[in-house]
């Protein structure tokens, strides 16, 4: 009994054991007195592993945001590269698709549509022709106006709109290529018949002045095809820069209604009739001119027609004008592109423009003013001491006529500068209201306008911004010897003499009676002093 005893209890010491190492080996090892710490470890963990996290997240954060600013930074560098690729491809493509030797429409460039003082001297005001103003809300109105025009032609040629639209059709190309901006705006068919519309309407116009509109089956009371009421704005608007179309779209379609092919030259003769009564002169075209015009249009022959510009090519209408208003001048040779670009000849400095000066102070140097008779008003001479002027008209259109004629010598490089030579000459002649009055006074300017002042502010605002060279000016040469004569003291000294002595009989008998005076005192004086010293004697 004993013995089992002992083994029983043997056996639950061994039990009791097993258990107490079991549940010690769930419990880290420590010192004896470590009972409390061994408690308070795990929670001093887990509050170590509580303050390590936040660091360690905003470090995989930061990492993860690097790397996305990384990508994102890659990215837009790339779309950068290839933007830039797609500009220089675009460019390559315009460089050559482009050819800048057919450009003669342009866009008016900014520096000189704001030194004009306002939109209305290069924008048309009633009617647009060509895609720089095509649309354009208040120019609708002439729309329906160009519809009876074409519709008239139709009636009267006997002819199919189709003829037309597949003429111009065939010349839309060559026509866009004409103007400087791309036309984007209208579709390959909106363009063709804007050319027929616009070219029919024109060439009505041109026609209706030579032939007379009666002829052309309008009536005598038509608000537009007839010279009154708004014709002069119609014309004023048709000789802008940016309201043109090419000529040989005019002549294409001239032929096509007239069914005689080689009719050049014939719409210039039409367009220098038409545009007669805007010629800065009081000398409109001759008698001759008209009867010649009228005579080659109705044979509408190659051999009668009347074209005083056929060996030169008119680009346009405002071509064609400028070059009739200087075809005996003088002829420079054309501005070349390395020329252009020369700063040693670019001039935009109103002061460096300086060619002469003013009428007042000409004057007090004795140089005199007379008009020269001739209808070319460019064409100014000077000998001995007297500056001759040929007559200059001015009216409500001439502002606007000098600054597109400057505007187009400004932008066409194979174009001289004669007409912004002469109105910088003129602006150096004219700086007041008196300058105006005294060349009025020898019949060289007759104006319009409300007063001398305004002439003057007119001619002091055509080239405020124009990029001149004094040197490849017509004018330079009689500007020096103008200058010349001016700083010549001896003609300062003598001009002053009459100024202040000659003006006037009254002023010659003062002098006169004072040189007497002065002569009588000096007698008295000399026989005073001869008599003394002879008594003496």
């Amino acid at each position: 009994m004993v013995a089992v005893f002992n083994k029983e209890l043997l056996s639950w010491y061994l039990i009791t054991l097993k258990l107490r190492e079991t549940l010690e080996s769930g419990i880290p090892s420590s010192s004896p007195n470590s009972g409390t710490r061994s408690i308070e470890l795990p929670q001093q963990q887990h509050q170590q592993k509580l303050q390590r996290a936040p660091s360690e997240s905003y470090q995989v954060l930061l990492n993860q945001e690097s790397e996305n600013l990384q990508e994102e930074t890659n990215s837009a560098a790339s779309e950068w590269v290839i933007s830039i690729k797609e500009k220089l491809e675009e460019a390559c493509q315009d460089d050559v698709a482009s050819s800048w030797t057919k450009l003669s429409i342009y866009k008016i460039p900014h520096y000189l549509r704001d030194s004009s003082g306002g939109d209305k001297t290069y924008a048309p005001q009633i009617v647009s022709l060509g895609p720089y103003h095509h649309g354009k809300k208040r120019l609708r109105q002439m729309e329906c106006h160009k519809w009876r025009s074409i519709n008239r032609v139709l009636k009267r040629t006997k002819h199919d709109i189709s003829l037309y639209l597949n003429a111009m059709k065939e010349m839309e190309e060559r026509a866009r290529s004409c103007y400087e901006e791309i036309i984007i705006s209208l579709s390959s068919n909106e363009f063709v018949e804007m050319l027929v519309l616009d070219g029919c309407f024109v060439l009505e116009l041109f026609r209706g002045a030579t032939e007379g509109f009666k002829e052309l089956g309008y009536s005598r009371n038509d608000p537009v095809f007839a010279m009154r009421g708004s014709m002069h704005s119609i014309q004023r608007d048709m000789i802008m820069l940016e309201n043109q179309l090419p000529l040989f779209i005019l002549n294409r379609l001239l032929e096509i209604q007239l069914d005689k092919p080689d009719l050049e030259g014939l719409v210039a003769a039409l367009a220098l009739r038409f545009f007669d009564p805007l010629l800065p002169t009081d000398e409109p075209l001759s008698k001759s001119g008209r009867n010649k015009c009228e005579s080659s249009f109705r044979t509408s022959t190659k051999s009668d027609t009347f074209d005083p510009l056929s060996d030169k090519g008119g680009l346009h209408c405002l071509d064609v004008f400028r070059r009739s208003l200087l075809q005996t001048g003088p002829q420079l040779t054309p501005r070349m592109w390395i020329k252009r670009r020369s700063n040693a000849h670019r001039v935009a400095d109103k002061r460096r423009q300086q060619l002469i000066h003013c009428v007042t102070e000409l004057r007090e140097a004795g140089i005199k003013f007379k008009k020269r008779k001739t209808d070319r008003f460019w064409d100014i001479k000077f000998q001995d001491g007297i500056l001759r002027i040929p007559r200059l008209l001015i009216h409500d259109g001439t502002k606007s006529l000098f600054l597109n004629l400057i505007a187009f010598e400004q932008c066409h490089l194979d174009c001289n500068n004669d007409i912004t030579s002469y109105v910088i000459f003129m602006d150096n002649l004219i700086n007041s209201r008196e300058d105006v009055g005294y060349l009025h006074y020898c019949g060289i300017i007759e104006h319009w306008l409300g007063s001398d002042a305004e002439v003057a502010d007119l001619f002091n605002r055509l080239c405020q911004e124009v990029v001149f060279d004094i040197n490849n000016s017509y004018l330079s040469p009689l500007s020096e010897s103008v200058n010349r004569y001016y700083n010549h003291r001896w003609n300062t000294w003598c001009a002053s003499l009459r100024h202040n002595y000659f003006s006037n009989p009254w002023a010659i008998i003062s002098l006169v009676a004072a040189v007497v005076l002065l002569l009588l005192t000096f007698a008295q004086t000399y026989y005073s002093i001869y008599g003394y010293y002879r008594s003496a004697q």
